[in-house]
């Protein structure tokens, strides 16, 4: 069911008549800035500054980040709308059968998927930190901080489009959105749903497993485990999702990223219980300690160094009466000529006689 991008949105158990009938092109230009770009670009934006800001903790560098971003947001964009047409392809097609290319490219329509972006975006850290020479699951553990402020945000890019809703409900907290002139249905604002989980689990990784983190990867495997039980959830109630050709269970049509959703908890789990439960993961492998430990290694050598250095030789001071370059020497007796001497040994003799 799809809702009309023109027609208000309002939430009658909450605020009664209340109406928001947001227009979703942001500047009427060309063929239109929309609010969808605005609010995915500012949600990139506060990933990014996030991931920043918390850098150090992790090992890493401002400039680790700033080049990592470089690479991965082109390609987490392409690497999101590749899996959305992917799965929705029988949306771009022509009456022929054909592919609508024209459709295909047009991202300021909608049509981005949250599982694209993660593939394409650790592909991209694999390489990075394989060429850097940087530990994989440190540079994970830091951008999941930042997809996760960046879910948040970017979720209510599918508000303003009126899309990703889920089914009908009579809950106080309901949506209303309009699918004709003159008809409306009240669904479940699942794109709240999602972005309030994904802001439990970003103030969890932020206050408790950042600060107790015993190798590196945990907060990724976190992420995983958090993100697919929630999305587990939430796709089970919305009304677009894509099934998993006819197969079911339990007598139900299988939803693509409801399974994915599972399998990826299922998997996350399972390496968070054998990393702390019998590998017996410590701190002290964790990129940041091993930095620190390098660093401190560095600067004992050095100051062992200093302390270890023969001091210079210093001039021995001169002898008492010496005089300097250039001054007559004071008190030191002067040589007799030969004159004087002959003159004191002729009176000795002429006393003798």
């Amino acid at each position: 069911m799809t809702a009309l991008k023109d027609m208000p949105i309002s939430f009658p158990g909450l605020f009664g008549d209340w109406e928001f009938n947001p227009d979703p092109i942001a500047i009427h230009v060309g063929h239109g800035v929309y609010w969808y770009g605005i609010i995915l670009a500012a949600a990139m934006l506060a990933g990014l500054l996030l991931c920043m800001k918390q850098a150090k903790r992790f090992g890493l560098t401002e400039d680790n980040v700033l080049d990592l971003v470089l690479w991965a947001v082109p390609c987490c964009i392409l690497g999101s709308r590749i899996y959305y047409v992917i799965f929705y392809l029988d949306l771009y097609r022509t009456a022929d059968g054909g592919l609508d290319w024209g459709r295909i490219v047009a991202i300021w329509d909608g049509g981005l998927a949250i599982y694209g972006t993660v593939i394409a975006g650790a592909l991209v850290a694999f390489f990075y930190t394989r060429h850097k020479k940087l530990k994989f699951g440190a540079m994970t553990d830091l951008a999941v901080m930042g997809l996760l402020l960046g879910q948040i945000i970017g979720r209510w890019a599918n508000f303003i489009n009126r899309e990703a809703f889920g089914g009908l409900t009579d809950l106080p907290w309901r949506m209303r959105l309009w699918v004709s002139q003159y008809q409306y249905i009240e669904v479940h604002p699942t794109f709240l749903y999602e972005s309030l989980w994904n802001l439990a689990g970003l103030l969890l990784i932020l206050f408790v497993v950042s600060k107790g983190r015993r190798f590196d990867g945990e907060n990724t495997w976190f992420y995983f485990l958090w993100y697919g039980l929630g999305r587990t959830w939430v796709e089970g109630l919305r009304t677009d999702s894509l099934y998993l050709f006819d197969w079911t269970l339990f007598g139900q049509p299988i939803r693509v990223s409801q399974a994915l959703s599972v399998v990826m908890a299922v998997v996350a789990a399972g390496m968070l219980f054998y990393n702390i439960r019998i590998r017996k993961r410590t701190a002290e492998g964790l990129l940041v300690n091993q930095r620190a430990r390098l660093a401190m290694e560095a600067a004992d050598a050095e100051a062992l160094a200093s302390l270890t250095e023969e001091p210079a030789e210093e001039p021995a001071p001169p002898a008492e009466g010496a005089g300097t370059a250039g001054e007559p020497a004071e008190d030191i007796p002067q040589p007799e000529d030969a004159d004087g001497d002959n003159d004191r040994e002729e009176e000795r003799d002429g006393n003798t006689h």
